[in-house]
Order: structure tokens, then sequence, then C-alpha cells
């Protein structure tokens, strides 16, 4: 287990704060070109229920808040244990008398807010599948004994919820996440993450929960080990990113997740404000960044800026996950922490690398993979291989192939890369994040393009504030006069982002 070590590159000679952390025992070998790397470390028993973790909260800490939300009038409402259980139960009973089953689910249109989480664990006790979408609504109902019997018919393969993959392919399909699903990634978690078990976690967060971040990994955090979260109304966008500031001058987290965007705001608004660093930097053990790969420039500064405002580095989290595995698989926990590392499998997590185009394609098994798509048995057969392991179209590699128990680097995925004309391979996940890295802290996207052309094409989308920020920008230039702006070296403006 590691607890504090030596920060890396970009904390200078900080101590990294303490943290407990499990690096699973990794087992490696090749058979054929193809990598199985799998955790030796067990799986530690999980649950029959999720809901099973509510009703021990319940029991054993019915008055500390499980969620919290910002009323009109700026003041937290929030709900106990107790009373969340107290919901759920009234909720299953209405479901009940409604008809509601795994063949007619419940669909639940509201963004995050307290009736949808009510709604969802009132689902969850009654057996009751539900997909959360995106008007909030509420149902009450009591008849204890009923609500008792159906919530004991609830076993590890009832299905808990439905969650939309993206559809950038295809069109959007509903992931089938049993109980066992949910319980054993959040047990994963747990061992990976034993600090989650040693001090409730307090998590404030915005993440939508019809995504698999937000509303299993993010939800189940705080649910499976007692914690606490704050719903953040805040988003990480210009006109919205002060009401997320707000809370975090409120509330000090113990762990924070969040996407690229937004823990690159929030670096440079830590930077200036006091009272910000002073609450946020008070008991964070672990930042975590979801969604996409933080780039090398990003976290740097991230680093740089915990160093100077708590005299710590703060270990930041990398990992691979997707809505078919609830969703966590991999984690870098152990010695190497940079961007693009995506560590090794969490305990119960089996791996499999196959030779896909000259990359190697990540396939994963265990009980936190779903067992396939509602209704949809061709699309189904299609996401497994013959042995039973979810192929996922993500790539990996070694950092270094000779010692495999140092994990997987993130390689792109197989679907968007391409060829240039001459014939030349263009991975398109590395060079994007290679591109943003060189481009900071100017190029806040790139896309790559330029299918069977001559030459790669590069399209990208600029940070207008740190633009109008150079040296060679006048003061006060409109930003509609930033992007055609020559440089000082007068080359022209159409590379003024080149990488």
């Amino acid at each position: 287990m590691n607890q504090s070590t030596p920060a890396h590159a970009g904390g200078g000679d900080a101590t990294r704060r303490a943290v407990a952390l499990g690096n699973p025992e990794i087992a490696a070998w090749q058979e054929d070109g193809v990598w199985p790397v799998d955790a030796v470390t067990p799986l530690e028993p999980v649950p029959a229920r999720f809901t099973d973790r509510l009703v021990s909260g319940a029991q054993e800490h019915p008055e500390p808040t499980l969620l919290a939300r910002r009323g009109p009038d700026g003041e937290w409402i929030r709900l106990s244990y107790a009373a969340l259980l107290q919901s759920a139960r009234s909720i299953c009973q209405a479901r009940l008398e409604r008809g509601l089953s795994a063949e007619r689910p419940l669909v639940i249109l509201s963004g995050n807010d307290l009736e949808h989480f009510q709604l969802a664990l009132g689902a969850m006790v009654a057996g009751v599948p539900y997909a959360p979408l995106s008007p909030a609504y509420s149902l009450v109902g009591t008849d204890p004994a009923s609500i008792d019997a159906r919530n004991a018919d609830v076993g590890p393969d009832t299905i808990a919820t439905f969650l939309f993959t993206s559809g950038s392919a295809r069109k959007p399909k509903a992931v089938i996440t049993p109980h066992k699903m949910l319980c054993s990634n959040q047990q994963m978690l747990l061992q990976t993450f034993p600090f989650f078990g040693e001090e409730p976690p307090v998590l404030l967060d915005w993440l939508p929960w019809n995504h698999t971040f937000g509303g299993s990994h993010n939800v189940g955090i705080v649910v499976y080990n007692g914690g606490t979260m704050y719903l953040d109304d805040g988003r990480p966008a210009p006109r919205e990113f002060a009401t997320t500031l707000r809370n975090l001058r409120e509330i000090a987290p113990t762990v924070y997740v969040n996407i690229p965007v937004a823990w690159e705001m929030l670096a440079g608004a830590l930077e200036t404000d006091d009272q910000l660093a002073q609450t946020f930097f008070s008991r964070v053990k672990l930042f975590f960044c979801a969604g996409a790969g933080l780039s090398q420039a990003a976290w740097a500064h991230l680093d740089d800026v915990a160093t100077k405002r708590c005299g710590e580095s703060i270990r930041i989290m990398t990992g691979l996950g997707m809505t078919e595995t609830s969703p966590s698989c991999t984690f870098g926990t152990g010695p190497i922490s940079r961007a693009g590392y995506v560590g090794v499998p969490a305990p119960g997590c089996k791996v499999k690398l196959v030779p896909v185009g000259g990359k190697l394609e990540a396939r994963f098994h265990g009980p936190h993979v779903t067992p396939g798509y509602w209704r949809a048995p061709h699309l189904t057969s299609e996401a497994f291989d013959a042995d039973g392991y979810y192929c996922t179209g993500d790539t990996l590699r070694f950092v270094d192939e000779a010692h495999p128990e140092l994990g997987f680097m993130f390689d792109g995925r197989i679907a968007e890369d391409f060829k240039l004309s001459p014939g030349t391979f263009v991975s398109v996940g590395p060079l994007r994040a290679r591109v943003i890295g060189q481009g900071a802290p100017y190029v806040q996207d790139a896309v790559v393009a330029d299918l069977d052309r001559h030459a790669v094409g590069l399209m990208f989308f600029p940070r207008p504030d740190n633009c109008q920020a150079l040296p060679s920008m006048p003061a006060g230039t409109p930003p509609k006069e930033v992007l055609p702006t020559p440089r000082c070296d007068g080359t022209d403006p159409h590379f003024i982002f080149a990488a």
C-alpha cells in the first residue's frame, strides 16, 4: 500500500500528501501475440444489492448527510441516510402500485437533483430498472410488507439501471447494469483507494448522472462508503464556473473529480483566490481526471499550484473505464504519475491485449462488465469476443514491456485512426494529445482530420482569454480580432497555434 512518496515532475522537491492507495499484484504473459494481464489480487466479497449500502448506512449513521443541494435561498438542503432510505421505500411502493418491472422500466427525465436521487434509489429497492435521461417528478406511498418482499427478490443479477452510450458511431445503446456490476466496481474502487474506507468521502460534483462517471462512479463512491455528496450547480463554462468556485470556497472535498477543462479553470482560480485555495486544499487527498485525458502541461500546472498553495503535491489519478464496465477497469496507483498513464487492472478485472491494426486493443472481463445491451442480442454478440471479453476499441501499450507490472499507457482508439494517401498511419489519440500539450495554454482542443489526404489537417479550438494575454496582443483587443492577429514575429496568423 502506497502512503506518501516524492512528488512527480512539476512538483519540485515537495512531498506528496499521504493517501492510502492499493497497488494490486499483476500477472502478465504472452500467448501467440495476445497479452493476458490480470489482477492477481482478489476482489473481496460484495453486497448482493447496491442499496444494501444505503440500508447499512441508515442503521450505522442515520443522521449524517448523504446528499445536499443549495435551495432557492442559497442554503444547503440536506437529506440524511435515514431520510433517504425512508423515501426510497415509499417510492418503491409507488413503483409496485404502477406495475413497473424489468419489462416496464422507469425513465427519469431530470438532471442531477434531490428528486432524481430519491427516484433512482426507490427504483433500485423495488428491483425496477431505471434509465436517467434528463423535469423531475416524485411519487410516494407506504406498504412495508410488500416493500420488504419485493426487495428480497432483488439480487445481484437484477437490473439496476440502463445507461445509454454516447452513440458517436451508431445510435445510442442501452447498457444493462445489474446490481452486481455496481457493487463489484465499487469494491474495486475501495480496494484501489482504501482511504475511502478510512474517512467518509466528501464530493462536490456536477457530472451528469445519465453518464457512467457521474451516476455510477461518483454517486457509488458516496453511497458505498458512507460519504456525502454536495450537488454542484456550476459547470466548467465561463458564465457558470463562478458557482463551482463559490461552492468550493465553502465545501472542502476529500477527493475531487472533474473533466480536463474544469481542472484547467480551477488551477487558474486557485493561483489567485486565497479563500478558495485554503478551503480546497484543507483535506483533499486525491485529484481525479474524468472523461478525457489531461494534457501534460495542464498536469504540471495543477501540480505546481498545489505545491505552492499547500506545500504538498496532491496525487493526480487517471484510469480507463467505460459505460459497459460500470465504469472502472484500470487505475494508475503505482510509481508512475503522468499524462496518458492509465495504470494496472483493478482487483477482479481481467485484461486481454489483442493485436489489431498494429496496436493492442484492450478487452475486459469480470463481474463489473455488462452482460450486454437491452433487447439488442446482435449488438451484444458483436461487443464480446469468443472468450467473453468485452471489446473496447481502446488501445493500450505497456509503459515497459519488460516490466508489465508497471501498467499501461493509453494509445488511442482503433476506430479513429486512419491512413494518409502516401500510406502513413495516423494514430489520432496520441497526436491530438501532443498537439494540445504543445499548444498549451492557447489550445483547448484539436481535431485531427484529412483521411486519405496527403498531409494531416488540424482544426484548433483556442482559449481566447489566454490568447488575449499574449505579449504581442494590444490590451483590450476584442475577441473577434484576437485570432487573425499576426504573431509578434510577423509569421502567418494561420500558424499561431502550430504544434
